[in-house]
């Protein structure tokens, strides 16, 4: 089989994000630096690629310190979550599907769906391969969010910050594999 230049460079172009999500997948242990700053001691908790009809969307790590963290008590808890992407998305159409999956475990009023995702298209800049979003659920505060280690938006709302983490980690979560894997033995 014949490989063309612009297939090369494909390949070589996304080479950066293929090698991030390699190391994702072997588990590093140590924390970027946007949760060392603002989680002093973070360790793993879980991790786990998240896959949608067979494709790799993004690998999630969810970083706590002190105790693990459980599905009855995350709201209560800071923390962080950070997704690797394996792909190309859109920001808008992220926050748009984090907005949709917020709705699905508990009721949100439309002037407040508005400004939920007005704040998370902020938030969510267009990623590609290899780009890391992290959200920090900060206790009592809300959540604050960034891209590549770079702050893009903070959101002072604590039913915010306990729905849209509930994506992930609620007892309701429409991934409870995931959320499995993410509290490992602290899911409760």
């Amino acid at each position: 089989m014949r490989t063309t230049r612009r297939q090369s460079l494909t390949v070589l172009a996304a080479l950066p994000g293929l090698l991030a999500l390699a190391a994702s997948a072997q588990g590093t242990s140590e924390p970027p630096a946007e949760v060392r700053a603002a989680l002093p001691g973070a360790r793993l908790q879980g991790q786990m690629r998240f896959r949608w009809l067979g494709l790799t969307v993004y690998d999630t790590r969810l970083w706590v310190a002190g105790e693990p963290i459980s599905a009855q008590d995350y709201a209560g808890r800071s923390f962080a979550l950070e997704l690797l992407y394996a792909r190309a998305l859109d920001g808008a159409r992220i926050a748009d599907r984090s907005l949709d999956e917020m709705r699905r475990l508990d009721r949100v009023e439309d002037r407040q769906a508005g400004d939920w995702r007005a704040a998370m298209v902020a938030a969510f800049p267009d990623v590609v391969s290899g780009d890391r979003l992290t959200g920090l659920h900060q206790s009592g505060r809300g959540a604050r969010f960034f891209h590549n280690a770079r702050p893009t938006r903070e959101v002072a709302d604590t039913e915010f910050a306990r729905l849209f983490f509930g994506i992930w980690l609620s007892p309701r979560s429409p991934e409870p594999a995931l959320r499995q894997a993410l509290l490992g033995s602290g899911a409760g």
